[in-house]
């Protein structure tokens, strides 16, 4: 018995011309697609390098914030003996002031105030000056000139270039005795 063989012949391996030019279309519009893509994906990557970056930045800056304010919470609380300490002193008989123990109030005062001072802590004076609602609470007005602080019952503080808390003052509403003698002439 004769073996059959179903040969079948062999297709022409070679791609006809039309073919070799869809392909080449293909993989020159998937070339085309992956350049898209990959600047896409290199424009978003150099995106969230920048908003890292500017994270860390501002990261950077609050913690130097906090760190530069940490201590406003504490001077805040130690105002109040800071001003009963100038309002004690400011008190004390003639008679008195050369007492050993009143000098040593004063020696802390000043030690107090050094060190605060150390810290970033300094007092606002501001009597005689124009009254400025940023930096000064006006308690009252009185005669004087007007817009000018005329009294200054409690001391302001800036804590590193930050208002902490302002003067409390006593300003001058314009019946003063210069005006009065200009009316009179």
């Amino acid at each position: 018995m004769a073996k059959e063989h179903n040969e079948e012949k062999p297709k022409d391996t070679q791609p006809d011309e039309s073919q070799a030019v869809d392909d080449t279309e293909t993989i020159k519009s998937e070339l085309a697609e992956a350049k898209v893509r990959a600047e896409a994906n290199l424009a978003g990557w150099q995106r969230a390098q920048a908003d890292y970056a500017n994270y860390r930045k501002r990261a950077e800056q609050e913690k130097s914030e906090t760190v530069k304010y940490a201590n406003a919470e504490l001077i805040v609380k130690l105002l109040p003996v800071l001003d009963d300490i100038d309002r004690a002193l400011a008190n004390i008989p003639k008679d008195i002031e050369n007492v050993p123990w009143v000098k040593g109030v004063k020696s802390i005062e000043e030690s107090m105030l050094k060190t605060l001072e150390g810290q970033g802590l300094k007092a606002i004076d501001c009597e005689g000056e124009e009254f400025d609602p940023e930096r000064h609470e006006a308690l009252m007005t009185c005669k004087g000139k007007e817009g000018r602080i005329m009294q200054q019952v409690s001391k302001g503080y800036i804590y590193n270039n930050r208002l902490l808390r302002p003067a409390r003052v006593i300003v001058g509403c314009g019946d003063n005795e210069e005006a009065n003698s200009k009316k009179e002439e």
